[in-house]
This record gives C-alpha cells, structure tokens and sequence, in this order.
C-alpha cells in the first residue's frame, strides 16, 4: 500500500514537474526567446494546448455565472489592461458595467441593445468636438503666424484625420479566416496592447494620465474664459477678473453631486446651436469692416518665441482621437467611419480658417486672445454672456469624464485599487468622495486664479496632451501593432507625424511654459 501510494505521488510529481516546465518555456516563447530544440518546441505546444484549455473553461465558467446577481466574496476584478491569450481572434468581452458597455460599444464588446447612430450624427458629436469655444483663440494664432498660422491650421486638420482613421485601425486584426475583426473596444486597450506581454497596463495608464490632464485643463480653460469674459463685458463694475471666475466656480460647485449627465445632455444641443450664432455674429461684424481689412498685417514670418504656443493652440482645437473609439463602436455603418472623419475635418479646416483669418484682418495687431473681447461695448456684452453660458453649461462634460477616469483608476472596489470606492453598497456616493469632487470643482478655481490666460494655457495643453494622443500615440501605436502590413508610404507617414508632432510639442510645451512664467512675472510686479 505504501509503495502504491509512493508510486502515484510521483507520477503526480513529474507530470506537474513537466507542465511546469512547459508553461514556463511557453511564456518565454511568447516573450520572444525562441525553441533551441525539438523537445522545447514540443513543450511549447503542449502549454499552448493546456493555456487554450484552461481559458475556455475559465470562459465556460464566466458564461455560467453570467446572470448571476453577485460575485463570490474575495473574487479579484480583472486586471485593467489584462491581455488574453485568443485564438481565431476573437476579442475579450469588457466586464459587466464597464464604461465601454455604458457607451453602447458595438461589435463583439456588447451594447447589442443600445440603439446606434448614424454617420450624420457621428459626424455631428466629431464637430462638436473640434468646433467648440477654443475658435475664439485661432485669431490669436493668426497675429503670431501670419500665413503659416493657416497653413498649420490646414495640415493639423489632415494630420487630426489620418491618426484618427489609423487608430480606428489598430482596434482591428484579422482573424485565422483571414476576416478582419474588432479585438479591442479602447484608446486605453490599444496602449495596453502595444506594451504587452512585459508591461500589460503601462500604456493603458499613461493615457489615463494624458486623458485626465486634458479633461482637468479643459475644465481650467472653461474657468478662465468665463471669468474673462465676464470682466470684459462689463469693465465699469468693480469686479475683478479673479472675482468674475470665482462666481464661475460658486455656480459650478453643483458639478460635484453629478452621477450621469442626463440632466447636462439636454442642453448640448442648444449650446452648439448657440455657439454657431456667436460665430456667424462676429464674422457678420467683421464682413462689416471689410473695407478696413489689414491684409498687409499678414505676415509671411513668424515670430519664432510666440509661434509655438499658436501650435499648441491651434493642435487644441482639433482634439478629438479619445473618444473615436467608442464613437465608431456605436455607428450603425462602421464602414462610413472614414468618410465621417473626412467630411467632418475638411468642414472644421474651411470655418476655422475663415473664422481666424476675417477676425485677425479686421483688428490685426490688436487681436486679443479671446477675439470676442475685440468687439464693440454693445455687442460684447451679449456675445459674451451667451459664451459664459456655454462654458458654464460645457464644464461638467469634461469634469465627469475626469471624474469617472479617476475613479476607474484609483477608486474601484477591489485589491487592485489604490483607495476604498468611492460609492457605497447602495450606490450612494460616500461623504469623502463628495469631498474629492468638491476639490477638484476647487482645484480649477485655484488653477484659473492663478493662471488667468487663456491662450497661453490653451497652447500649454494642446503641446502637452494634445500634440500626444493626436499625433505621437496614433502613430506608434500604428507602427507596432500592424508594422508588418505597413506599406512603405505609410510607415513614412506615420514616422514623419511622429517626429514633427514630436518637435512642435516640446518646442510649444517650452514656449508655453516660458510664456506663462514671463505673464506670472507681469502680474507681480503690477
């Protein structure tokens, strides 16, 4: 009996002892050190085999417990970014109740039963997107650029387009049917992807951190051209701009009990409608004056110091790649996602264009970082209150996303996250978790105080986040995920975005910086 007992123990030994072994060999092989004999070679196919075993029964499991109401206490959550092993291509579906899902993503990530759209309204959330309140800056890129300043507006418009169809791109690979399938859901995925095996979560989070400085320097910017504009349209009040932006804040304090924004979403619509009023108000000012028009102001120079933060800023307005992902993952025809982005940025190239070009001919020099403060008394005061309202009426856009990616990031209910949830067991948020969010309402304020300028703030963000997730991230991420199938031209375009948008983004992000110092500087000795 002992030496049967002996005998089996053994046997279990050295078949555990052997799966080891291959397991081990197995993730070698996949970190890229290859077999050095056939009976390495064998191992690694047979940890294949047990790997694809082990997952589809982890997959059946899943599939079991599907609908059932909890999980089991202590159960780990997925780990964010986690790659899986996948054969035939097929994608791994996003947990229940992620953001993704939320969104409608289509396709293989769920969303089945959320209604999709249309290229027409896709094309209408894009030029939401790169049609909002930061035009009112680009006369401002004019007066430092002259003519290169519409050039730069014109090859930013091209170059948004492609890295927006090519991240579209990386979200896809073909199958072992040689059918080309949907196999990640998000920008976040896509990074991740790019950095496994060794670090699964790297490029996940670096875009998180991208995604919130933007978010969070948007919400500033809202901040700042509230309490700007309101000083300006009423210089006789003895109100001072800082004064202006802390009313600002005191009305948008309220952010912090958001929990979704269907209250908020009502009046997207009427804001645009509103903000395209605004725009064909101040061009018809400006046709007015045409007689008066500065052409010979048109520089065909640029002044080196200030023209990189007109980069920046004109990089801004065109910022739109975070959010395609789910955008397409929603549309009814993926297929006219191209001809949507086309459209959409030849229509953004043309308004921008004239809309800077008309304003900086009929002030020139005088050219103000918000051109709305350029306006006669009468008519800035009514053009300036409907832009405060929608800044006001924008600022918590920005703020939940930011919201909810911090929370995603740091605050989940699990081992993994870095804080206790912010949510309790009944969905209510906890007491501290209202006080974050009243911190960062709070943190903006601090920030818009501080910082009152608009342009310069607006290039410093449009350099640091958005010269990278429009130009440098799209074109890596191309260049690794899909290098093989590259021709030849577009290898050369992706590494061109990538060195240009590589030089114009620390150049800005320096001229920026040096120029918020510089303005710092004024400010104190006044």
């Amino acid at each position: 009996m002992a030496t049967l007992l002996r005998s089996k123990l053994s046997n279990v030994a050295t078949s555990v002892s052997n799966k080891s072994q291959a397991k081990m060999s197995g993730m070698f092989a996949r970190m890229g050190f290859q077999a050095a004999t056939d009976e390495e070679a064998v191992g690694f196919a047979h940890c294949d085999d047990l790997d694809f075993e082990h997952r589809q029964g982890l997959q059946m499991d899943i599939l079991k417990t599907e609908g059932e109401p909890c999980r089991d206490e202590g159960a780990e959550p997925p780990v964010e970014g986690d790659i899986h092993y996948q054969r035939g291509g097929g994608a791994p579906l996003p947990p229940s109740g992620s953001k993704d899902q939320a969104l409608g993503a289509g396709g293989e990530f769920g969303g089945h039963d959320k209604p999709k759209i249309t290229a027409w309204e896709a094309g209408w959330n894009v030029t939401n997107a790169i049609q909002g309140m930061f035009v009112l800056g680009l006369p401002y890129a004019i007066l430092h650029g002259g003519y290169l300043g519409l050039f730069l507006i014109i090859f930013a418009a091209v170059v948004c387009c492609y890295t927006g169809k090519i991240l579209i791109a990386c979200l896809y690979e073909e199958n072992e049917d040689g059918e080309v399938v949907r196999v990640r859901d998000s920008y976040v995925a896509i990074a991740n992807a790019c950095c496994a095996p060794r670090f699964p979560t790297l490029g996940g989070r670096v875009v998180n951190v991208a995604q919130i400085i933007e978010l969070v320097m948007t919400c500033i910017l809202y901040v700042v051209v509230s309490g700007n504009l309101m000083y300006n349209s009423f210089p006789g009040l003895p109100v001072s701009q800082k004064s202006w932006s802390i009313i600002a804040t005191a009305v948008l304090l309220p952010c912090a009990f958001l929990k979704n924004l269907k209250a908020v979403s009502k009046f997207s619509l009427l804001c645009t409608l509103a903000h395209f009023v605004i725009n064909i108000l101040v061009i018809a000012y400006c046709l007015s004056r045409a007689r008066d028009w500065a052409w010979e102001k048109v520089k065909f120079y640029i002044d080196v110091k200030k023209f990189p933060i007109s980069i920046g800023i004109i990089v801004f307005s065109y910022t739109s790649q975070i959010f395609l992902p789910s955008l397409e993952g929603n549309m009814q025809q993926p297929s006219e996602f191209h001809c949507m982005m086309n459209w959409t940025h030849i229509a953004a190239c043309v308004l921008k264009g004239l809309f800077a070009l008309v304003a900086y001919l009929t002030w020139a020099d005088e050219t103000k970082e918000v051109i709305t403060d350029n306006l006669p008394g009468s008519i800035r005061a009514v053009v300036n209150i409907f832009l405060v309202a929608k800044a006001l009426l924008s600022y918590p856009l920005p703020f939940f996303a930011a919201v909810e990616v911090l929370e995603k990031s740091l605050f989940q209910e699990g081992s993994r996250a870095f804080f206790p949830a912010c949510y309790g067991g009944d969905g209510r948020l906890k007491s501290w978790g209202l006080t974050l969010r009243c911190a960062l309402v709070v943190f903006t304020l601090l920030m818009a105080i501080y910082v009152p300028h608009f342009a310069l703030l607006m290039g410093l963000t449009g350099s640091l986040t958005g010269a990278g997730l429009c130009f440098l991230l799209p074109s890596l991420f191309h260049l690794r995920l899909l290098w093989r199938k590259l021709l030849w031209h577009q290898v050369f375009f992706d590494v061109a975005i990538f060195v240009i948008g590589g030089i114009c983004s620390v150049s800005g992000f320096v001229h920026s910086l040096e120029g918020l110092i510089e303005a710092y500087r004024t400010n104190a000795e006044d």
